[in-house]
């Protein structure tokens, strides 16, 4: 049987694929759907626009929840404050928006999500953490560029190779969604936006 599909408004998604109808999802992504929506309170686009694909929405389920959500020593703020200075360094409207909300929601502090948004450098945050982003960044805006010298930066800095790795990880994996939120013209929820104010 051919999947149907529905056509989302362009204010709530802003993209040209056809998303599948949720009851034609496999069920096991319609129960994730179910959860994220009452958790979070309402299903992110970025979820429904994978949804195009099962494949990769499958794929996009497991890294983000390895890397954002998996065991690690760098904190859940800190994954997002990646998530954040990679999605500043390429302009990502979709990213800025669900992950600033995140930021802001961990911190508790409205105004760190806004600054790291803006400029990182400015930011109120530790030594280490200002490594983490220094790199993070660099290896957004000249990844011809790193290498061994800004591994020994994050060492000194105190990260270990697992955290080091980690944090190449999620750097990596922001550069793929922003650049799949571009291509798509993936629109943020409007729900994010009031959030943690």
């Amino acid at each position: 049987m051919p999947r149907r599909y529905r056509a989302q408004p362009r204010s709530k998604i802003a993209l040209k694929l056809p998303i599948p109808q949720r009851d034609r999802l496999a069920p096991d992504l319609a129960k994730y759907f179910a959860v994220c929506e009452q958790k979070i309170g309402f299903l992110p686009n970025v979820l429904e626009v994978y949804s195009f694909d099962e494949t990769k929405l499958r794929a996009f389920i497991a890294m983000y929840n390895d890397l954002m959500l998996g065991d690690s020593k760098l904190t859940a703020l800190e994954r997002e404050m990646i998530a954040v200075v990679v999605s500043a360094a390429n302009r990502c409207y979709y990213c800025l928006t669900a992950h600033g909300e995140a930021l802001r929601a961990l911190s508790g502090d409205p105004s760190l999500g806004e600054t790291l948004v803006m400029n990182y450098r400015v930011a109120q945050i530790s030594k280490k953490q200002r490594a983490m982003l220094d790199y993070a960044h660099k290896l957004t805006v000249a990844p011809a560029e790193t290498g061994e010298a800004d591994r020994r930066t994050l060492r000194r800095a105190g990260f270990k190779d697992r955290e080091i790795w980690d944090i190449v990880a999620i750097t990596g994996f922001f550069n793929m969604t922003n650049r799949v939120a571009a291509a798509t013209d993936m629109m943020p929820n409007e729900e994010y936006l009031a959030r943690s104010r």
